[in-house]
């Protein structure tokens, strides 16, 4: 009898008690993605002025020993660019997702994915070296290429193979892998470690030792065992994954769930990206999932974790490369916390927490920074702002936009909703990188008075939209939607005749 899972009692019934090791590594291995994804999120933040150093130097190797240093315009405009261009490559491939996912399988889709890692790492560690900024830039590229695939499978294999009263804690484990990332990036590119002008290109050559272990691991990991029933229809293939990763041998329970799924899917018929916003049905999850997503990137956090260090010097602080480490502690700290109340406080309530506490933040922070010249001791206020903003993001914004799309949405849309809420992610994150920069030297200290605004509003959807989903089933979900909008009930029954007239037996 397998170990870890489960436990006979009186009638010959199983209870399950835990979680098995197969399911255990193939969460493990499949997050190393999303450590990978936050570690090149927060690589480029601490060594700033070092990098920014070495394009200097390869601009004046290239116009003669005597040239001038290289204009302050264009240096801004190559660091933007080595910041944001990340997003541009996550942006693409998120859009891939759904693609990729039913093309490749789950699994075997995240052993491709590290090919990316292995040329974007390779190109950024050999940036200085060759005296070249494009290299650092086309590999900045190629890794967002790699996170905006990871930023979609990791959630969607983890989803599918975790037990439903665990579905959200192991979905948090997603963002808690990131925040890590951030962090031990963060803490390497102090100068004490590599972030020194002769050892930084070592910061970027670590990103090929998560691709190398998940590439080793993931072929004892086992696929999804959703994808292998509805989409390979292998039951054989499903039940023993299914097995391996609960530790029952009698599994029926589980096919009967994925069966009704499939039955559903085959109503369904196979959902386009376009099929997603033309149909009713869908179209208010995937509203709830847009703004969910850009709740997360809009509200302001990723201005912090690009540009901390600069945040924190204007905002008078000392040390600011040690601030920004203070708030990637604070960072990682409450993703832990947020990943023993997911289950137990909820998703809608967790994120108007977050949403509500970020907006009191924000506040607190523009009145810091506009009082920092005439009170110099407000930069503790300050700092402590920060902490709490990155803080209460964690509790609801950071997390929960990932996983809740697998929530709204069965398995014959549910690519296609990753995609687009990937997309839309991806997008948004883009326009922080590129132009807080260029926002925050017009809005001065106001600048996160734009972000507590753009948070009310979230706040505001979030209250009036967005259904809660802890433990519920799909059906569950989607009448939750139905009674927000009485126009749907008698949608449901007509969904596959207007997919039909959409189109939905045409290849996606």
């Amino acid at each position: 009898m397998p170990s870890g899972g489960f436990q006979p009692i009186e009638g010959g019934q199983v209870v399950r008690i835990g979680v098995t090791k197969t399911l255990v590594l193939s969460v493990f291995t499949a997050i190393l993605g999303s450590f990978q994804f936050g570690y090149n999120i927060g690589v480029i933040n601490a060594p700033q002025k070092i990098i920014e150093q070495s394009y200097n130097e390869s601009y004046i190797s290239r116009n003669a020993p005597d040239s001038q240093s290289i204009d302050a315009g264009l240096l801004r405009t190559l660091w933007s660019l080595s910041v944001a261009i990340f997003s541009i490559g996550g942006m693409m491939s998120s859009l891939c997702v759904g693609v990729v996912s039913q093309w490749l399988g789950r699994k075997r889709a995240m052993i491709v994915n590290n090919i990316f890692a292995f040329i974007g790492g390779s190109l950024m560690g050999l940036s200085q070296i060759s005296q070249s900024y494009e290299m650092m830039i086309v590999g900045r590229f190629i890794i967002g290429a790699y996170s905006g695939l990871a930023s979609g499978l990791v959630p969607m294999y983890v989803g599918e193979i975790s037990p439903t009263h665990l579905r959200g804690a192991l979905g948090t484990l997603h963002q808690l892998s990131l925040v890590i990332g951030i962090l031990i990036a963060q803490v390497l590119g102090l100068d004490l470690f590599l972030g020194t002008s002769s050892r930084w290109p070592a910061l970027f050559w670590l990103t090929l030792g998560p691709a190398a272990l998940q590439s080793i691991l993931l072929p004892f990991c086992p696929e999804s065992p959703r994808f292998l029933y509805i989409v390979c229809e292998q039951e054989g293939q499903a039940r023993t994954s299914l097995r391996r990763l609960t530790g029952l041998l009698d599994v029926s329970e589980d096919i009967s769930e994925m069966k009704e799924e499939k039955r559903q899917m085959d109503t369904e018929q196979k959902v386009t990206i376009l099929q997603i916003f033309r149909s009713r049905t869908y179209r208010q999850p995937i509203i709830v999932a847009i703004i969910l997503q850009l709740s997360q990137q809009l509200s302001g956090i990723n201005a912090i974790f690009y540009y901390s260090t600069d945040i924190f010097t204007k905002a008078g602080v000392e040390q600011p490369v040690y601030a920004t480490i203070g708030a990637g502690i604070v960072n990682t700290a409450f993703t832990v916390v947020s990943l023993f109340l997911v289950e137990r406080a909820g998703r809608r309530t967790l994120h108007l927490v977050g949403l509500a506490g970020m907006i009191s933040c924000a506040l607190l922070m523009t009145v810091a920074m506009v009082l920092q010249d005439t009170i110099p001791a407000i930069s503790s206020l300050s700092m402590a702002a920060i902490f709490g903003f990155v803080a209460f993001f964690e509790i609801g914004p950071g997390p929960i936009p990932w996983f809740i799309v697998a929530e709204l949405f069965s398995q014959g849309p549910r690519p296609a909703a990753m995609a687009i809420s990937g997309c839309m992610n991806w997008t948004s994150n883009f326009i922080i990188g590129m132009g807080f920069p260029y926002v925050a030297d017009l809005c001065g200290p106001y600048v996160f008075l734009l972000f507590a605004m753009l948070l009310l509003g979230f706040l505001i959807f979030t209250y009036f939209r967005v259904p809660e989903t802890r433990g519920r089933s799909f059906e569950e979900i989607a009448h939750a939607f139905r009674r927000r909008n009485p126009s749907l009930l008698d949608q449901e029954v007509k969904t596959s005749t207007e997919l039909d007239s959409l189109g939905g037996g045409d290849d996606a």
